[in-house]
């Protein structure tokens, strides 16, 4: 009984209603334009008082209101966002922007005369309803309190028995009211999605927003690992040789905490330019992300800081590179070198050439290995994040163990894909 009466009279049957309600008053301004239509075609001068003209002028203002939903693509908008709020439809199953194509168009005009139509029946029976109700319910009492000589009662009502039944009739009622209100709002419900939901070009728009969101998203997630990641190896590297030789090289102490400083302050430059494209999108004002022509003899720099040799073959001029091309090389080889200082011996070699047969830019970064190398639980990322940075230049990605060494070679065209 309890789920029967939570049916009809449940929030979300009260917020249905309330939505009906809202079609109703919608709905008004069309009626208005119908009786103008009527009064003159029906030659009545009093519409308002007439039921069969009143609801005539309701069916002529409807396909008014389709026609104003299919000229404003915005009611597609409106109506979702009142459904979901009212009439607890799931966001996921309807559209979020205007109805762009025709059959957009015609399913929102098919909706809108829908909710104006249910919403306008709806809202006049329960303006008449209540007090006809109510005053089925007070009728016995108005009969024995002697009103009924106010009152021009049918002869049927004179039988005492259909007196004592009348309260019955007016519960009656108004349940029958809220079993259409509660019937014409689920059926609103059940046809939304279909009506209001997106069609297949706003699925596809929606994919391919959210494909470029996680393009955007992985690619700070590339350079936050790359740049932060490569910091905490190097300065952990660097830390560690000057822990060692503290007592015995204080100059080469003093150099490795200078490089530990610089690294770490250009780490919190290239921190603040990522988090600025998080904040603001474009990130106006923050420092440029490094460049191989720019910042690679400094790349070495620190890294040799902390006491790995390092040999680089430079065999192009880096300026020369295109900005796009340089960046990414710049990040390829930052991670390159961050594998070699968490797993290398004594030496790591880093080779950067252009071959000229198919002008591709060639880095390679070999480092001795002693053991097999150890997968560390989570980790992979930056050899990932490696071959993500080539595939998106047109280039090819090759890492594993070669005889004696571990090997990372990737190759990138000169004049690839934007």
């Amino acid at each position: 009984m309890s789920g029967h009466l939570r049916l009809l009279f449940g929030r979300r049957a009260r917020r249905r209603w309330i939505h009906l309600i809202l079609g109703g008053a919608l709905a008004m301004p069309y009626v208005f334009v119908g009786q103008l239509v009527v009064g003159p075609a029906t030659d009545s001068r009093y519409v308002f008082n007439d039921l069969p003209l009143q609801l005539l002028s309701f069916a002529v203002g409807l396909p008014l209101a389709a026609v104003t939903a299919a000229l404003f693509p915005l009611t597609r908008s409106l109506e979702a966002g009142a459904v979901r709020s009212l009439c607890g439809v799931d966001a996921g199953l309807l559209a979020h922007g205007p109805a762009r194509t025709r059959a957009a168009k015609g399913r929102t005009a098919a909706w809108f005369t829908l909710h104006l139509g249910f919403g306008g029946i709806i809202s006049g029976m329960s303006l008449a309803v209540p007090p006809f109700a109510g005053f089925l319910a007070a009728l016995p009492l108005i009969v024995w309190l002697g009103g009924a000589e106010f009152v021009e009662l049918p002869e049927a009502l004179d039988h005492t028995w259909v007196l004592a039944l009348a309260p019955l009739a007016g519960v009656a009622t108004l349940l029958a009211l809220a079993c259409c209100a509660a019937a014409a709002g689920t059926l609103l419900a059940r046809w939304a999605p279909a009506l209001l939901g997106p069609a297949p070009e706003d699925r596809l728009a929606a994919a391919e927003a959210r494909a470029a969101d996680l393009a955007v998203r992985n690619r700070l997630a590339r350079e936050l690992h790359d740049s932060v990641g490569h910091a905490l190896s190097a300065v952990t590297l660097q830390a560690s040789a000057a822990r060692r030789v503290l007592d015995t090289d204080p100059e080469f102490v003093r150099e490795a905490l200078a490089a530990i400083e610089d690294t770490t302050r250009r780490t919190v430059g290239e921190l603040d330019a990522v988090l600025g494209v998080l904040r603001d999108g474009d990130a106006p004002g923050t420092a440029p992300a490094p460049t191989l022509g720019g910042d690679l003899d400094c790349l070495l720099r620190r890294t040799r800081a902390g006491g790995t040799r390092v040999t680089a073959t430079v065999g192009i001029d880096p300026e020369a590179l295109p900005p796009v091309l340089s960046r990414e090389a710049y990040r390829i080889v930052q991670e390159g070198l961050s594998n070699a200082l968490r797993h290398a011996g004594e030496r790591v070699t880093v080779t950067l050439r252009i071959e000229a047969a198919d002008g591709q830019l060639a880095i390679t970064v070999e480092n001795p290995l002693d053991h097999a190398p150890v997968c560390r639980p989570g980790g992979g990322h930056g050899l990932r994040g490696i071959a993500d940075r080539a595939r998106l230049l047109g280039g090819t990605t090759e890492a594993g163990p070669a005889p004696g060494m571990w090997r990372l070679h990737v190759r990138l065209p000169l004049k690839g894909p934007a």
